[in-house]
């Protein structure tokens, strides 16, 4: 079997389940793999390039690994990856230290509870020409998504395994305009004759016990097999505030309803 960045981890692992074995012993944060449930909702959708994204490793600590199990390495694909890596962008050499804001959200994120609102305190004290560095284990990609809609350039730095830098450059002088109170609103009012409309035509996921960021990862899997009648009714234990941006993104429609701290239950559906 020839492999690449975008050969997906359930291809690998139906062509020979000893690389589960060999995709473990890369790093620790691959043991979940393990757990037939958790490997049947990351395995199918992540490919080696996603995979290496989300747990800081090189693509080519997959190839080594799965190389001697019989797998053929598209040299090609990985040459051209190599070749297109981006180096600093330009704005590095602009920035003097008392230009750049840190925020670690680690800590915040490992109490169970969103960022969101503290990073964006910080985004609207950022000045053109002056960037915010945000500390993190995973790359934050809906943030990136969606701070580039109001002016700001991203890179992200993987310093090492659960340690990455993303630093916002603000390139624009235009007022910014988050409101968290309106991403994260609650629109109940209408839950119940949503709720009632796809009362015969619901998908249900559970995503409360799944750690970031397989949530959204899980949650726009489903989506993407959904059919255009039919909502998706998720259990979640957080307003997935990065999550609401990309849904808007892809045309889809939502409703929330906070049940308890700790509980909260998410109607998706197409406009």
């Amino acid at each position: 079997m020839i492999i690449n960045s975008e050969t997906k981890i359930a291809a690998i692992l139906k062509q020979n389940p000893a690389a589960l074995d060999a995709i473990v012993s890369i790093t620790p944060k691959f043991e979940k793999l393990r757990n037939p449930l958790l490997r049947k909702l990351m395995a199918g959708r992540t490919s080696i390039g996603m995979a290496s994204k989300i747990s800081g490793c090189n693509l080519t600590d997959f190839f080594n690994k799965l190389e001697p199990l019989g797998f053929e390495i598209d040299n090609k694909t990985v040459k051209i990856i190599d070749e297109e890596k981006p180096g600093l962008p330009s704005f590095f050499n602009s920035l003097k230290p008392g230009q750049i804001t840190e925020f670690d959200a680690r800590p915040i994120i490992d109490k169970g509870e969103d960022p969101l609102k503290s990073i964006i305190k910080n985004v609207k004290n950022i000045h053109p020409g002056e960037a915010l560095k945000i500390i993190n284990s995973f790359e934050p990609t809906p943030l990136i998504s969606l701070l580039k809609n109001q002016g700001f350039e991203a890179y992200v730095d993987k310093i090492e395994d659960q340690l990455i830098e993303t630093y916002f450059y603000r390139t624009s002088s235009g007022p910014i305009e988050i409101n968290e109170k309106e991403i994260i609103a609650e629109d109940a009012e209408d839950w119940d004759a949503i709720l009632q409309k796809f009362k015969d035509k619901l998908q249900t996921v559970d995503v409360r016990q799944l750690e970031m960021p397989l949530p959204m990862h899980t949650i726009l899997e489903a989506l993407e097999n959904l059919p255009a009648d039919t909502a998706l009714f998720v259990y979640h234990k957080r307003i997935p505030v990065f999550l609401l941006p990309e849904l808007a993104e892809r045309k889809f429609d939502y409703r929330i309803k906070e049940i308890s701290d700790g509980e909260v239950h998410l109607l998706i559906f197409k406009n």
